[in-house]
This record gives structure tokens, C-alpha cells and sequence, in this order.
């Protein structure tokens, strides 16, 4: 989180690469390693790094969290290098192109997102469109087949999608009774694939299970966040609402205990 690093560094471009090298003997026959650097920094770019947290910095975070998740023996032993390296890109690119506002406000505002996507999932679709036509841009699965492309690009959606903070009650619903059944093979690659989307979920919310010192940082990026959009928030939807949303985001602490308790301790028990 040095304030130096989302703006001049490449810290998503060198943390993926990183990654993908540690892969690399299983990613051999799925990437063009001759411009695997090429749609890395790509990545990197087309994060805002004006967004407080929602930046390239809060997708590094995720990714290298994303890969200790997938170097988990029980979880190691069973995953394809299709599952490794789709894991990898959907966790580089889950917030891409992120606008630095919530759901709620572009639906109040009647923004372009939410009236192409009909309200449902606005930014994670965006953010899934957003790495589909950056992945065919870059060339980097252009020497496969048509058919594996589109499964690649369908998967890295689904993965994407189960970020959404919307549908978490749903993961989680259905998370618990795979566990109470216990019914759950990473053989199977469904449920391989679920396991994945919950890994990710994880990862996307993991800010408060890091240190405190860097616990804490994250809790106040995310704030000024939200401040930031409080404030447009009044100049765009009503302003009769500025004091509710001051109020809201002003709440840090109370923030940081919802997201502690109701998210990241629901996803992990």
C-alpha cells in the first residue's frame, strides 16, 4: 500500500507473472508465453488508480491471496492447469475498469452499466466483458480453438460474478450444505469449479485477515471510497440524502466489524 506503488509501479503486472511463473510447467500448453508480459501490463492499465481502493494494488492483493489459496495441498492435488490458470485471471481481473462507485449509485443515476446489464450484477459483468475483450485484444489464447476460448471465457465469468456481494447469502447458503451433507469431490469438476468461485470470494474480502497494520489501511481505503461517492452522491441523486450518507461512511469501525463478522468470517467457518 505504498502510496507510490498504484501510480508509478506495476504491482498487478509483476504479481501475475510471478504467479503464472510458478505455474509455469502446468501452463506450458495453454499460454503464448512470447506476449504473456504484453496483456499483463495490459491488466495493470486498465485499473483507475485514482480509485482509492478499488485499484490495481486491491487486485494484486487478491490475486496473491487467490494463488496462496490454490498451493493448499488438499486443494493442489486436485486442480487442472485449466482451473490454475482461469483462478489466476479471473482473480487479476475481477474489478477491472472499476468506476469507483457501487451498484445502488449507478442504478440511482441511471448509468450506461446499469441499463446495459439490467440492474443485475452491473459491475461484475462490466468487469467480465471488460477482461473478455482485453484477453482477445492481447492475442494471448489466440492460437486455441474457438470452442476452448468461449469455455475459457465463460468460466472466468462464472468466477467473476460470484464476487458479486449481492449474492453472497446464496454462495454461502449454498456452501454450508454441501458441507453439513458432505458431499463435496474435488474430482468433480462442478464442484471443483464452486470451490473456486468461494476461494476467489475469499480472496476479494480477505483485507481482514491480513495484519492489523495492513488490516487497517485497507479499511481506510475502502472508506474514502465510499466518501468519495457519498459526496457525488449529492450532487447527482438528492441532497436531501447528504447527511444520511455522511453518517454511513463515517462509520469506519462499525464498517470494518460488518465486514469482519458477516462476510469474511461467514465465508471462512
Amino acid at each position: 500500500l505504498h502510496p507510490g506503488v498504484s501510480s508509478t509501479g506495476n504491482l498487478l503486472t509483476l504479481t501475475l507473472l510471478c504467479d503464472i511463473k510458478w505455474y509455469l510447467e502446468k501452463l506450458l500448453f495453454y499460454l503464448n508465453l512470447d506476449i504473456c508480459y504484453f496483456p499483463a501490463v495490459m491488466v495493470q492499465e486498465d485499473y483507475h488508480s485514482q480509485n482509492p481502493y478499488h485499484n490495481a494494488v486491491h487486485a494484486a492483493d487478491v490475486t496473491q491471496a487467490m494463488h496462496c489459496y490454490l498451493q493448499e495441498p488438499k486443494l493442489s492435488q486436485s486442480l487442472t492447469p485449466w482451473d490454475v490458470l482461469l483462478s489466476l485471471i479471473a482473480a487479476a481481473t475481477h474489478d477491472l475498469d472499476h468506476p469507483g462507485v457501487n451498484q445502488p449509485f449507478l442504478i440511482k443515476t441511471n448509468h450506461y452499466l446499469a441499463t446495459l446489464y439490467k440492474n443485475t450484477s452491473v459491475l461484475e459483468n462490466h468487469h467480465w466483458r471488460s477482461a473478455v475483450g482485453l484477453l482477445r485484444e492481447s492475442g494471448l489464447f489466440a492460437h486455441m480453438s474457438l470452442e476452448n476460448r468461449q469455455l475459457m471465457e465463460s468460466q472466468i465469468g462464472d468466477l467473476i460474478l460470484a464476487t458479486d456481494i449481492s449474492q453472497q447469502n446464496e454462495y454461502l447458503s449454498m456452501f454450508r450444505s454441501h458441507l453439513d451433507r458432505g458431499d463435496l469431490c474435488l474430482e468433480d469438476a462442478n464442484h471443483r469449479h464452486f470451490i473456486l468461485q468461494m476461494a476467489l470470494k475469499c480472496a476479494d474480502i480477505c483485507n481482514p485477515c491480513r495484519t492489523w497494520e495492513l488490516s487497517k489501511q485497507w479499511s481506510e481505503k475502502v472508506t474514502e471510497e465510499f466518501f468519495h461517492q457519498g459526496n457525488h452522491s449529492c450532487l447527482q441523486i438528492n441532497s436531501d440524502l447528504y447527511l444520511v450518507l455522511i453518517e454511513i461512511y463515517s462509520a469506519v469501525w462499525d464498517f470494518l466489524l460488518y465486514w469482519v463478522v458477516f462476510l469474511a468470517n461467514g465465508s471462512w467457518n
